[in-house]
């Protein structure tokens, strides 16, 4: 049974986790739900059982085994770190730790095996890479792609509510706070 902390579970990637480990079949002994200090006692249920947010301080004297971070680079680059010399490993869903070549960059049903017990901090690829690896993967094994040519195109839910709030308001030519210095474009 694993316990295990969700690092701005209060954002919209951070709720989609709970969701997903909710639903999963993981043996999930705790969950620790961490966000930031303004976000601190905020209260929901996983699996049947009532959960308080907790500050990044508290989450790493609790020594989960596993932290899921999606709360920012920034976030991530500071805490990180911290939750790893205290021995728990991290798996960063942003974009700070991908070209670091001491933090594997990891899509784990194509090549998890690299991992290994002194790997603390582990990266992931963005949304878009990860389903595209998974697909080309097998096909690159039988056949050996040499090249490819790829333009995504990512949803403004990447960026967080802030972004969402923004492209809303400006849907309703409402002026508010604004995620991009630019205009959102929907076409």
């Amino acid at each position: 049974m694993a316990k295990i902390a969700i690092v701005g579970v209060t954002g919209l990637v951070g709720q989609t986790m709970i969701k997903v480990l909710e639903n999963s079949k993981i043996n999930i002994s705790e969950i620790v739900p961490v966000a930031s200090e303004r976000s601190v006692g905020q209260k929901f249920f996983f699996r049947g059982k009532e959960y308080s947010v907790i500050g990044m301080k508290q989450a790493v004297s609790l020594r989960p085994q596993i932290a899921l971070f999606s709360a920012g680079g920034t976030v991530s680059k500071e805490w990180a770190p911290k939750f790893a010399q205290a021995g728990i490993t991290v798996i960063d869903n942003s974009s700070a730790w991908r070209m670091e070549s001491d933090v594997p960059l990891v899509v784990p049903s194509v090549h998890g095996d690299i991992l290994n017990g002194d790997h603390k901090i582990i990266s992931n690829p963005n949304c878009s890479t990860i389903q595209l690896v998974m697909a080309i993967a097998p096909l690159h094994r039988a056949y050996g792609i040499k090249r490819m040519v790829i333009s995504t195109y990512q949803s403004v839910t990447g960026t967080g509510e802030k972004a969402v709030k923004q492209m809303e308001n400006e849907r309703n030519g409402i002026e508010g706070e604004m995620a991009y210095h630019y205009k959102i474009d929907e076409t």
